[in-house]
């Protein structure tokens, strides 16, 4: 594997023929490397990439992943990544060839990430995204086997608790907020059990006032400090939800009240960050449990299993992928559902 010095630079380059996947052969020239085996790595890797083999470094198999999925998944989705892989991943495997990787080498990071006391949730994550890069090495570039999955998982897929509010805690919240759109925002989450980026992507044209519902067709991110609009996340996500008059009459004053506003125009202007604020400050003020912006969609959740509704109803309510997912998630929710029933058995003998 030749490479060169380039005296006038003092600096060392590689140049190489190779062909690509259309079977068409190519020079190419790389100049620039301080070290003659930084030039030689550098050519590996990259006649590696060409020839879909696995004897390349981890952080070239990350840029041909990111390459990929940067034409299948949403812009933010990919930034979320990337920050996961720089801090999390890239630190311990980045120089390392893909091929030299053992599932021994796995478990010692595991057991690092661990001993940091990340939550159990956050944890199942980056090992999500570790076995994800591998299982495209073994798809696409050869690699025998994930070591990933041989060394086994870490962390839960969901947390021990999900904090909710009640009804009667969310009627003590909403009775402090005085924010007007903030307060309708809060009521489409917990009696609509909507997402926050699908609230927040509203527009008067998705109240449908024929039959009182919001029709989900669009949601919304922040990137770069800039909100972007997209599909929603799933194609169950695009739904039509009937919600209660008095929420429709509410929705509607509201939006009569926007000055200028068009059929196409959000609804809201607020980002997320400021429901947060907003949330945790009056339910200080209310005197009752903090929970997050999107607990309010899990209380609207259990509180539709408190009232007996078909698991199918709600599943398609939220826009779920399947039933499998509302159950496991929400079934046990409920303050003394497992108690009431107890009684109601009493009853019966």
């Amino acid at each position: 594997m030749p490479v060169y010095k380039d005296n006038e630079r003092n600096s060392w380059y590689c140049s190489f023929y190779y062909t690509d996947w259309q079977g068409v052969r190519h020079n190419t020239k790389k100049r620039g490397f301080l070290r003659k085996k930084d030039a030689q790595n550098y050519e590996r890797d990259f006649l590696n990439k060409e020839q879909a083999s696995c004897d390349m470094s981890f952080s070239a198999l990350k840029d041909l992943y990111f390459n990929d999925m940067e034409t299948r998944l949403r812009e933010t989705t990919m930034d979320n990544k990337r920050v996961l892989f720089d801090t999390k991943i890239l630190p311990t495997f980045g120089k390392m060839s893909v091929n030299k990787i053992t599932p021994a080498h796995i478990r010692k990071w595991q057991a690092e990430l661990i001993g940091q006391n990340y939550a159990p949730t956050y944890l199942k994550t980056i090992n999500n995204q570790l076995s994800a890069i591998f299982n495209y090495a073994v798809r696409y570039y050869k690699l025998p086997e994930n070591p990933v999955r041989i060394a086994g998982s870490m962390g839960k897929k969901k947390a021990d608790e999900m904090e909710i509010w009640t009804l009667d805690e969310f009627k003590k919240f909403i009775d402090e907020v005085k924010n007007p759109g903030q307060k309708i925002a809060f009521e489409i989450m917990f009696w609509a059990g909507l997402r926050v980026g699908e609230v927040l992507a509203l527009t008067p044209s998705d109240i449908l006032s024929s039959d009182k519902m919001i029709d989900i067709n669009k949601t919304t991110s922040r990137r770069g400090g800039v909100n972007h609009v997209y599909d929603p996340k799933t194609t169950k996500s695009f739904r039509k939800v009937p919600i209660p008059k008095f929420l429709y009459d509410e929705i509607i004053d509201y939006v009569n009240q926007l000055w200028g506003i068009k059929d196409t125009d959000p609804i809201f202007y607020c980002e997320k960050s400021t429901l947060n604020k907003a949330l945790n400050y009056n339910a200080a003020k209310a005197g009752i449990k903090r929970i997050r912006v999107h607990d309010l969609r899990h209380s609207h959740c259990a509180l539709l299993i408190e009232m007996g509704q078909p698991i199918l109803l709600i599943s398609e309510r939220l826009g779920h992928e399947s039933v499998d997912t509302t159950w496991n998630t929400y079934a046990h929710l409920y303050p003394n559902k497992g108690v009431q029933l107890a009684d109601e058995l009493e009853k019966m003998k």
